[in-house]
């Protein structure tokens, strides 16, 4: 029923949980209906490695289950559950310098490929999307990053299972935080999006969340709001508090810096002297705050993919091989509405070129969006946009 094809399958840029689960799903979708498919290495690495011999379109077949668990769990499929990615993940390959491009285009060549399924970010896909212009390549992308930030998509592929993540860790940290009368400063990653900041400081019970979209840089008011929060948490009896702060906030001077939450953690000791100092007996329990930073790094992209993030690599798999199986090239798979759809690569390219040339978040938290005004609504300081 099916015209037997050769597909390709590689996973671009930063990993994140639910790759082997995309992976998973694309070659048990693609061998149901009798094609072959081949995994990249290293994302257009891979097609470079092809083209100096370091390895053969043999060596990339993928299997049905991706690969076997030796012994007596001899076929045991367990990619669903794996974070990380198989196949490995790198940003390189930029066409922008020429010898690069060829060395890509005449890699994929070497495969004779039907179509490529690309798994990644919107840096990855801005990438890739120039390479398929110039090889002409008929593909269709899958948006995942923990940082949300993918237009067009409501949600990509890896954020659920940070947001747990983060807000686990938020958990564990508030007990340490109670136990030292701590103000505890948690560093979430982003890039220049707020969205996992702001997801899992609801979800984990932040007093403060910070995030680009409402505070771009930490002003001196801001720093001083965010004391004034503390010092109302502990007239009321509180005497510890939870602040969490995107990496993609800066300065107060509009340097990005790589430890912006230490910077906070400082500042809050400094202001909230000075608040107690002024004689206001509202502020006299700042006198002894103790900050600690704490940037959780990469743990973030790790941790066994959620339910969700399962379910969405499922239908985001399927549908990009039946997009496929339709010709229906240059698409991206989207979230939309709670089910899977597809946009036309033609509208999501120029978008994300136009905010790296700005450099601006592809997808922003709106600022006047429910999510904001539940935190407000909570209590939740947020800072001033």
């Amino acid at each position: 029923m099916h015209q037997a094809k050769r597909i390709g399958i590689l996973t671009s840029g930063g990993d994140c949980p639910g790759l082997n689960a995309i992976i998973r799903a694309v070659i048990k979708c693609a061998t149901h209906k009798g094609w072959e498919v081949f995994g990249i290495p290293y994302g257009t690495q891979g097609f470079i490695n092809l083209e100096l011999g370091h390895c053969t379109p043999e060596d990339l077949r993928l299997k049905e289950h991706g690969y076997d668990v030796p012994g007596l769990l001899g076929g045991l499929d367990i990619l669903q559950f794996l974070s990380g990615s198989i196949l490995g993940a790198l940003n390189k390959g930029n066409p922008s310098d020429p010898a690069i491009a060829q060395e890509i285009l005449q890699g994929f060549q070497r495969l004779n490929l039907d179509a490529l399924i690309a798994i990644g970010g919107d840096g990855s896909l801005d990438i890739i999307d120039d390479l398929a212009q110039k090889g002409q390549w008929r593909w269709v992308a899958i948006p995942k990053t923990i940082d949300n930030d993918v237009p067009f998509t409501e949600i990509s592929l890896g954020f659920d299972t940070a947001i747990n993540t983060v807000t686990r860790s938020l958990y564990d940290l508030t007990f340490t935080a109670a136990s030292h009368d701590r103000i505890m400063v948690v560093q979430v990653m982003g890039r220049d999006a707020g969205h996992l900041a702001l997801h899992s400081g609801i979800a984990g019970g932040a007093d403060v969340i910070l995030i680009p979209e409402l505070t771009p840089c930490l002003n001196p008011s801001v720093i001083d709001q965010v004391c004034r929060q503390i010092a109302v948490l502990r007239q009321g009896g509180r005497r510890f508090a939870l602040v969490v702060i995107a990496e993609g906030v800066r300065r107060p001077d509009g340097l990005k810096v790589a430890s912006i939450c230490d910077f906070l953690a400082q500042q809050i000791q400094v202001q909230s002297q000075t608040l107690c100092s002024s004689g206001n007996p509202k502020f006299c329990s700042l006198q002894e705050v103790d900050s600690r930073a704490i940037i959780l790094g990469h743990i973030q992209r790790s941790g066994v993919p959620t339910a969700f993030d399962r379910l969405l690599a499922a239908r985001f798999g399927r549908e990009a091989v039946d997009l496929i199986s339709q010709h229906h090239y240059n698409r991206l798979v989207v979230w939309e509405n709670g089910e899977v759809a597809s946009k036309p690569l033609t509208e999501v390219i120029p978008k994300i070129k136009d905010c790296h040339r700005e450099k601006k978040c592809p997808d922003p938290v709106d600022p006047q969006g429910g999510l904001v005004q539940t935190a407000k609504e909570l209590g939740i300081y947020v800072g001033t946009s």
